[in-house]
C-alpha cells in the first residue's frame, strides 16, 4: 500500500504532511469520492492534475518519492500569494516564501536560472503578488516537462488507476 494509504478508491490520509508555508487545500478525498474518471483525466494534461485537489495530493505525494516536493510546494505558495489581497500579507508571504524556496541558503531551494533569482533579489524590498511569476513558470516548465511524464507511468499513479477500475467493476 502507497505511503498515504489508498483504500477502497478513496484517498484515507493517515497523516498529512504540511508543507511549510501554504495552505495545501488536502481535502477529504472520501467525500466527493475520487472516480476513475477523474483520476483518468489526469492524463489528458498536466493542468488537470493542478486543477483537481486529488491530483495535487497525489502528485505531491508522488513527488516527494523523488525529493522534488518543494516545486510543488512552491507553485502553490506563489498561487497563494497571487490571490493575496492585503499589501502587508503580500510582504510577509513573499519573504517566506523567499526564504523557503528561492534563498540559495534555502534546503528547498527551487531550481531556477540565474536571472530570474537575480530579479526576484532586486523586487523583494517591494514586492507584488506577482514577484514569483517568472520563477513560477520555470518551475511549472519544471514539473511538466519532467516529473508529470513519470508520474503517470509511476507505480503509484497505476496502482491508483487499477483500484478505481476494480471499484468501477464492482459496482
Amino acid at each position: 500500500m502507497a505511503a498515504g494509504g489508498w483504500r477502497g478508491g478513496v484517498l484515507k490520509r493517515e497523516r498529512v504532511e504540511q508543507l511549510p508555508g501554504l495552505c495545501l487545500e488536502v481535502t477529504s478525498l472520501s467525500s466527493p469520492r475520487l472516480t476513475l474518471e477523474e483520476a483518468s483525466s489526469w492524463k489528458r494534461s498536466f493542468d488537470c492534475v493542478l486543477a483537481s485537489p486529488a491530483g495535487r495530493s497525489v502528485f505531491v505525494e508522488f513527488l516527494q518519492t523523488e525529493h522534488s516536493d518543494e516545486n510543488m510546494a512552491f507553485w502553490l505558495a506563489c498561487e497563494e500569494l497571487k490571490r493575496e489581497q492585503s499589501q502587508e500579507q503580500v510582504c510577509e508571504k513573499a519573504k517566506k516564501i523567499y526564504l523557503d524556496y528561492i534563498s540559495i541558503l534555502s534546503p528547498k531551494e527551487v531550481s531556477i536560472d540565474a536571472t530570474v533569482r537575480e530579479s526576484i533579489n532586486s523586487s523583494l524590498a517591494r514586492p507584488s503578488a506577482h514577484i514569483f511569476n517568472e520563477a513560477q513558470a520555470q518551475v511549472y516548465a519544471l514539473m511538466h516537462r519532467d516529473s508529470y511524464p513519470r508520474f503517470l507511468s509511476s507505480p503509484l499513479y497505476k496502482s491508483l488507476e487499477q483500484r478505481l477500475s476494480a471499484l468501477t467493476c464492482d459496482t
